[in-house]
């Protein structure tokens, strides 16, 4: 897995990092799109991923069909590592869903949209996933190269798509979708892919940009309706309709009319100002009682610089991201953010909990490793 780029390889990476586990040199690795991986390691082939490439290389599965299927039933992807001949093992990687994607898709729904998971998860796994975040429908065990195949089925169906991705295998999706969003934190051919980007990792951040353009949308419905009323009045004045009845209109009050229409609507376009992002629920502050009993739990005191120690920042792009959703908490200040030296410098005007933090900064799509 260390010649990986796949998130759930750096996963298994990290846990063997923190085994003390040195992996052994690889050659002649190769990526097996929507199956797994291939490599040698001291001239003998092994392979890593899913049912479907143990199938492939024939790679008999009959006594571990229980336990894949328990691991699926409980919403983990199960990993296959084998040889050539015989599995030799099995890992267990769970996506943990963040706390805000239920609140997302409850968001969604009452909008009146339909929220479909295109995964390439077994469809245990991603049953598991539906029932969890009560999605409307999940379509399972989806190669890479035919997730653009589903949108286009969506499409002719008649209906409008909206995908959000943040991988290189979702560009075509992407692409192909009438609406692309990328998750800020994701690949760069992603982002590139996409019409919108989302800067931070949260879910509750598409359903904000639907309900931005709809409101755009209504705001431009109103001008021209406003705008059609008032050159259905004013032309037939200005054109002297009401001559005949010894009526005219001054050349002035014209003017005058003309500009009250521009302002009129450029002040209703202006009121899109006061749209608020819905936020995504953060941890509850603690209070003066349990910050003096259970500071061994991580509660941050109010205190003039706090340092928080993040993983997975990997240039300014990564700093814009961490430092807004740290300015989005209530009471604090940011003084500095560094993708170099992996934290964040922060002030907090009230106690904040350590646990708060980190779900903020996990909703960005990074990981709090500690604070100083």
């Amino acid at each position: 897995e260390q010649s990986s780029e796949h998130p759930l390889a750096e996963a298994i990476m990290t846990y063997a990092k923190e085994q003390n586990i040195s992996p052994s040199a690889s050659q002649q690795f190769l990526s097996l799109p929507g199956k797994g991986i291939q490599a040698e390691i001291n001239g003998k082939r092994y392979y890593a991923g899913n049912r479907r490439l143990m199938d492939g290389k024939q790679i008999p599965l009959e006594q571990w069909s229980q336990a894949l299927e328990q691991l699926a039933d409980a919403g983990k992807t199960p990993l296959i590592f084998s040889d050539d001949k015989q599995v030799i093992g099995i890992i267990a990687a769970a996506d943990v869903v963040k706390p805000t994607s239920h609140q997302a898709i409850k968001q969604l729904k009452e909008m009146g949209l339909q929220v479909i998971m295109l995964t390439g998860d077994n469809a245990r796994t991603a049953a598991a996933i539906q029932q969890q975040l009560d999605l409307d429908e999940v379509i399972a065990e989806v190669l890479p190269q035919d997730k653009e195949q589903h949108i286009a089925s969506l499409q002719s169906q008649g209906k409008t798509v909206a995908m959000v991705g943040d991988g290189i295998n979702d560009a075509p999706a992407l692409t192909r979708a009438d609406i692309g969003m990328a998750i800020g934190a994701g690949t760069d051919v992603a982002i590139d892919a996409a019409d919108v980007v989302l800067m931070q990792s949260s879910l509750t951040d598409a359903a904000n940009a639907i309900r931005l353009s709809r409101k755009t949308l209504k705001n431009i419905h109103e001008n021209l309706f406003w705008a059609f009323i008032y050159n259905l009045i004013g032309i037939p004045l200005a054109a002297g309709v009401l001559v005949p009845f010894g009526l005219t209109l001054n050349p002035m009050f014209g003017a005058a009319a003309m500009s009250l229409s521009s302002f009129c609507v450029v002040t209703n376009a202006l009121r899109l100002n006061l749209f608020k992002p819905k936020k995504p629920a953060q941890a509850a502050l603690p209070s003066a009682a349990d910050i003096k009993t259970e500071t061994m739990k991580g509660t941050v005191n109010e205190m003039a610089n706090t340092t928080l120690e993040i993983k997975g920042m990997m240039c300014p792009h990564c700093e814009a991201h961490v430092r807004k959703a740290l300015e989005g908490m209530e009471g604090v200040k940011v003084l500095s953010v560094s993708h170099e030296a992996a934290n964040a410098v922060v002030e907090t005007a009230s106690p904040v909990s350590e646990e708060a933090f980190r779900e903020v900064i996990a909703d960005a799509g990074y990981e709090l490793t500690g604070v100083k």
